[in-house]
């Protein structure tokens, strides 16, 4: 009885160990069975989300359209003036500063009096070029009367000879004074009358700005001094850096659009005009030269920072909206819709899969796009919350991954 007992309680045992070994089998079994399905459903690139969840993230689909794309070198660079048209104006006699006639920030005309210069030693070069224009009429005569007897035959040859070398000295002498006075913004006609000067003015060399002001009423300032700058904005340009490896792309009289990046990203147009020959220092960057269309005279000054995108070609081209392309472990990506919009309206699930592209040029809100594999033809892609299926797709299969 003892014996039979035993063998009942042993083959429970094993029955039990049988049924425990067979349920832990069948359900490693489905884990592996279900755990490869869902890592293949996310590896193949597919999600799905019915229109309520679309319309709720606000992804919006549409077909990949043609786009006549304008190809572009981005530049960097700041505005600048050509020295033509940037004055330091200089003094050419030393003397005491007795007036100043302008501010900063006011418009000058060329020849237009910017201050009065003090100097003692004007009434000297003044006194010396009325000795000279008095002398120079006494010698002048001479000469005449010299010249009128050597054609009459009654003067001798030595003494006109000597008269023409005297008038030809004292009218240079006469000549550099007048020029002298000229320079110093004096009217030698004037002092002719008795108008006896002690200053003299400063005189704008071009149309212009007044710039930065260097000295003050009173104070002494030596020859060659710049006691201030006249700029003429006007014609302002840009000076682009573009480096060697866009070089040869850029020719004269391609299209330029400016972004003042100081001034709410304002966009101005302008056009290459030249390109220098020679690198900038060790930057391995040419400088470009483009003038301006400042027709709506918005407020350029030198020196302001510039981002430049020079079009150098347009192409028709497969483009999509910029936020269609995702980028993910550098690569980049769009979905593609693989049922139709009859499905999506009866309420299906709409399948997004993700398609690896490359991508061109980007303008207007647009990109070219250019997908690995052939895509069928008026396929629908998602144009908007794309980022959003890729954080999606990403995070379940992080999920799968744990």
């Amino acid at each position: 009885m003892q014996m039979i007992k035993n063998k009942t309680i042993a083959l429970i045992f094993c029955a039990a160990m049988l049924v425990s070994c067979s349920g832990n089998k069948t359900k490693n079994e489905t884990e592996k069975e279900e755990k490869p399905a869902l890592l293949n459903k996310e590896k193949t690139g597919y999600i799905s989300l019915t229109p309520e969840q679309m319309k709720s993230v606000g992804i919006d689909t549409g077909q990949i359209e043609q786009k006549n794309l304008n190809a572009v070198v981005k530049a960097n660079g700041q505005l600048a003036v050509p020295p033509q048209n940037k004055a330091d104006v200089s003094i050419l006699s030393g003397g005491i500063i007795g007036h100043i006639n302008v501010l900063e920030g006011q418009q000058v005309n060329r020849g237009q009096v910017l201050a009065m210069i003090n100097n003692q030693d004007l009434i000297k070069i003044q006194q010396d070029y009325l000795a000279a224009k008095n002398n120079f009429a006494y010698v002048q005569a001479e000469y005449d009367r010299q010249t009128q007897l050597k054609a009459a035959g009654a003067g001798t040859g030595k003494f006109f000879q000597s008269a023409q070398a005297t008038y030809n000295a004292e009218h240079s002498k006469l000549t550099a004074y007048e020029s002298q006075l000229l320079q110093l913004g004096i009217s030698p006609d004037k002092i002719s009358t008795g108008h006896i000067v002690s200053q003299f003015p400063v005189l704008s060399p071009i149309n212009g700005t007044v710039g930065q002001i260097h000295i003050n009423t009173g104070a002494f300032v030596q020859p060659g001094t710049s006691i201030m700058e006249v700029v003429d904005n006007s014609k302002i340009h840009c000076d682009l850096t573009v480096f060697e490896k866009d070089l040869m792309q850029v020719k004269v009289g391609q299209k330029v659009n400016f972004q003042l990046t100081n001034q709410d990203n304002q966009v101005i147009t302008g056009t290459i005009n030249g390109i220098n020959k020679s690198f900038e220092n060790e930057s391995k960057g040419v400088i470009v030269h483009a003038v301006i269309n400042n027709s709506r005279h918005n407020n350029l000054i030198p020196g302001m920072y510039v981002t430049a995108l020079i079009s150098i070609g347009s192409h028709l081209t497969a483009a999509v909206p910029i936020e269609a392309v995702v980028r993910s472990q550098g690569k980049q990506f769009i979905f593609v819709v693989t049922v139709n919009k009859k499905n999506a309206e009866n309420n299906q699930s709409v399948n997004f899969k993700k398609i690896e592209v490359t991508t061109g040029v980007a303008a207007l809100g647009y990109i070219e796009i250019k997908p690995l594999n052939k895509l069928p033809a008026r396929v629908q892609i998602a144009n908007k919350g794309a980022f959003y299926l890729e954080s999606k797709l990403s995070g379940r299969a992080e999920e799968e991954e744990e």
